[in-house]
């Protein structure tokens, strides 16, 4: 299959002509009824002799070309209707019945709360152009209606996400006029999982009542139903955060799927190459050391201890808190004992076969570097950030 992507520079032609490049390369294998031989990226550095050519060889059509803030407004129409009208011509100059698929947007939706603005009616000719084209030539059309688009995109430009990610990122300041206002986003890495259903054969469908989209078996349009509906205050509270991550250890929640967990990515995106690393504190003795990594709201915490060769650690229990001994490097041992019971466990472990050891609620536990050279390295989970005012952390040699 050879596959025209126009706008390929843009924010989603980059992205899907990258996915696209994984698919095609092998290096993406969960789509395997996918086959893709060419891709042919078309923007505004392209020639008209370049589209004549990717039209006439194109078996799948993604036309992702369009503007949407012109200095003159009459340029919407111009390049969201006028460059339609070009590829659709260019396609039936060539007998080219490829599938096609055209980028719109949600404010082509006249009754609904943008109103009948420039970029609106635009893309509603467009809408029509394409409509009116698979009528006459039997040819399927896609028309997406996309919400607002989240992806890594220039700030200060057509995404307020964008935008905000950007200014927490670097230190800018920025406003937010009205806390309560309320987005539904459409997720980048969405959005290509939609085309690749289109690519499929297994697209949505939908129709628009003016305000929601209802997903409908018959609808005329297409739709990647994946979106998350969130107010600027709740954007602009996470991304406070992630950037307070560093100092405080603290990751916000982020369930597969969840608005936090994209959003999250994103904001990484938009660092400064000096914030991509950052200083942890470790607290360090004589023994060794012990360095907490990350904490979470429902996980507890991860920790690196660092033993000194022969140094014993631990020598204490836990009514409920439990821990994972996982050691990574050096050689050691892990006494348990059951403080009722006085069963005694032991377990030697060693970073040369990588086991993880349960330190259980009411066992006293420790673990002792065995070399008399190497240090001993170990990574411990426990399921609660500690707290010095309730510990739950007795001393008690195993």
């Amino acid at each position: 299959m050879n596959i025209l992507v126009t706008g390929a520079k843009g924010m989603v032609g980059t992205a899907l002509v990258n996915n696209l490049i994984n698919i095609r390369d092998n290096k993406n294998r969960t789509r395997p009824e996918i086959k893709i031989d060419e891709i042919y990226e078309y923007d505004l550095d392209s020639s008209i002799a370049d589209l004549e050519e990717y039209c006439q060889k194109a078996d799948f059509v993604f036309n992702l070309a369009g503007v949407n803030r012109p200095e003159n407004p009459d340029d919407y129409m111009k390049g969201n209707f006028g460059f339609a009208s070009e590829l659709l011509n260019t396609l039936i100059r060539h007998n080219n019945k490829s599938t096609i698929m055209l980028s719109s947007s949600i404010q082509a939706t006249l009754a609904g709360r943008f109103g009948y603005s420039d970029y609106g009616r635009s893309k509603k000719a467009g809408e029509e152009l394409f409509f009116d084209y698979a009528t006459k030539t039997g040819a399927k059309v896609a028309v997406y209606r996309f919400s607002n688009l989240m992806g890594h995109s220039k700030p200060k430009y057509n995404s307020a996400v964008s935008t905000f990610c950007w200014a927490v990122a670097n230190d800018e300041e920025f406003t937010v006029n009205d806390r309560s206002t309320e987005l539904e986003l459409l997720y980048i890495d969405d959005l290509i999982e939609g085309m690749f259903d289109l690519l499929e054969g297994k697209e949505k469908h939908c129709e628009f009542d003016g305000v929601e989209t209802v997903v409908k078996e018959d609808g005329r349009y297409c739709c990647v139903p994946v979106t998350h509906k969130v107010t600027l205050g709740e954007i602009v509270d996470l991304l406070q955060q992630f950037k307070e991550q560093p100092t405080t250890l603290m990751m916000p929640k982020m369930p597969e799927g969840s608005f936090a967990k994209k959003l999250y990515s994103l904001y990484l995106s938009y660092l400064p190459v000096d914030k991509f690393k950052y200083a942890i504190k470790t607290n360090v003795d004589d023994r060794g050391s012990f360095t907490e990594l990350v904490h979470t709201e429902d996980c507890g915490q991860v920790s690196i201890n660092i033993s000194k060769p022969g140094i014993i650690k631990g020598q204490h229990w836990h009514n409920s808190k439990w821990e994972l001994f996982i050691v990574v490097a050096g050689h050691g041992l892990i006494q348990e004992r059951n403080i009722i019971t006085g069963e005694i466990v032991e377990f030697e472990v060693s970073g040369d076969k990588v086991e993880a050891v349960h330190m259980i609620p009411g066992w006293t536990h420790n673990i002792i570097n065995l070399s008399d050279t190497e240090n001993l390295i170990t990574v411990m989970t426990c399921n609660e950030i500690f707290n010095p005012e309730r510990p739950d952390t007795f001393y008690d040699p195993v």
